[in-house]
């Protein structure tokens, strides 16, 4: 049985290189939205804040931080040989473009019930691709478990925000 050193377990420098390219790449299409939507509108504004709304400043570092997370994710699949990787990088890709949807269907449409429906569709793939990633490496899965909690608290969120100014 060959013994692996550490050497031989850390990544190269181009997989580094590589893996903040993802990071980068996952960080520029999740921002996309909010160059051309954003909560500084009158109508956000004038809505009522159900009381588990956290500072503004909360979204900015926290998708950066979920989106790093993604980007490494995503990464570790995109590398990988295992069976079901295919699977898993359509589901990455799928939970991406609703998550890039929420932010025009809710700011730009002005529609809570939309954004609604679009982040619960975003809840099932997120899980589906938590468990598809699983398959492929169980470190990219753990990556997205802080995406699957926030979404999750996005959900209610939004779904207070609807229902207080409904």
């Amino acid at each position: 049985m060959e013994t692996r050193t550490l050497a031989h377990r850390l990544p190269d420098a181009g997989s580094i290189l590589t893996a903040l390219g993802f990071v980068l790449l996952v960080n520029l299409v999740g921002a996309l939205p909010s160059v051309f939507f954003s909560p500084d509108t009158p109508w956000f504004r004038s809505l009522e804040k159900p009381w588990l709304y956290p500072p503004t400043i909360a979204f900015p570092v926290v998708w950066t931080l979920l989106f790093s997370l993604l980007g490494v994710a995503l990464w570790l699949v995109w590398r990988s040989d295992a069976d079901g990787r295919r699977l898993a990088l359509g589901l990455f890709v799928g939970q991406m473009s609703l998550n890039v949807a929420w932010t025009p269907a809710f700011f730009g449409l002005e529609a809570p019930l939309v954004a609604l429906g679009i982040i619960l569709a975003l809840w099932a793939f997120v899980a589906g691709t938590v468990v598809a990633f699983r398959r492929v490496d169980r470190r990219a899965a753990a990556l997205l478990v802080p995406y699957l909690a926030w979404v999750t608290f996005a959900a209610v969120l939004n779904y207070e925000l609807w229902r207080l100014n409904a």
